[in-house]
């Protein structure tokens, strides 16, 4: 083939038929090369001389470069420790607060001995001797709540309440055995703390108790 285009330029002495010719050739020149290299890397392959040559990454010297070294850092310090975004809920955390502040309480009606009836709220944790002496209510209490006495008796008016309530303590039924008038419900104020399962409770005072305090004795409020 090179041969008709020497034939070409011999024949017809054209400068664009010489630089045709001067571009075919080259371009055969590589292809020619080209089929060289890979019949030998064909054949080496055959042979298993060719093995798999780890490439090594282009690693640019930072040190000698401030902005390559300047930008390296940011690019490490932004993979290495990615930004976060926290949100804040204000009006949240102020409701919440809120509810912790506010103290959580229980409906209690105490019904006095003529029939008086006295909705208070008790906090949660109080005792009925205790809420009792907070809001006016004669149950007396003469041992101040050490459940050694009988004056704080109270009875519970439904029995699904009464069945809410723990069971009462060995020391508990020694009192209520000296009670005066005991019923199937009855119990010691000072044993019965308020919590939400008893919300809307009714206790009724006895209409008499076996006061061991001197006559005129009225509790006072802890």
């Amino acid at each position: 083939m090179l041969g008709n285009f020497c034939e070409e330029i011999i024949l017809f002495p054209n400068p664009r038929n010489i630089a045709g010719v001067c571009r075919r050739s080259a371009e055969i020149m590589l292809f020619s090369r080209i089929a060289s290299l890979g019949a030998r890397a064909v054949k080496k392959l055959a042979q298993g001389q060719l093995a798999d040559v780890p490439r090594t990454p282009y690693l640019a010297d930072v040190s000698r470069t401030p902005y390559l070294h300047s930008l390296s850092s940011r690019t490490q310090s932004s993979v290495t420790r990615p930004q976060r975004h926290q949100y804040f809920c204000t009006t949240a955390a102020a409701d919440s607060s809120k509810d912790q502040n506010e103290e959580k309480t229980i409906n209690v009606t105490f019904v006095e001995t003529d029939g008086t009836e006295k909705h208070v709220k008790v906090p949660v944790g109080t005792s009925m001797l205790e809420a009792a002496h907070s809001n006016d209510i004669e149950l007396e209490g003469a041992c101040e709540g050490s459940c050694a006495c009988s004056t704080c008796h109270v009875i519970v008016m439904d029995m699904d309440y009464y069945n809410k309530l723990p069971d009462p303590t060995d020391e508990e039924n020694d009192m209520l055995d000296l009670a005066f008038g005991l019923t199937e419900t009855s119990r010691l104020g000072c044993q019965i703390l308020a919590k939400p399962e008893i919300d809307g409770i009714r206790l009724a005072l006895p209409v008499a108790t076996r006061n061991f305090a001197v006559d005129g004795y009225k509790p006072k409020p802890h």
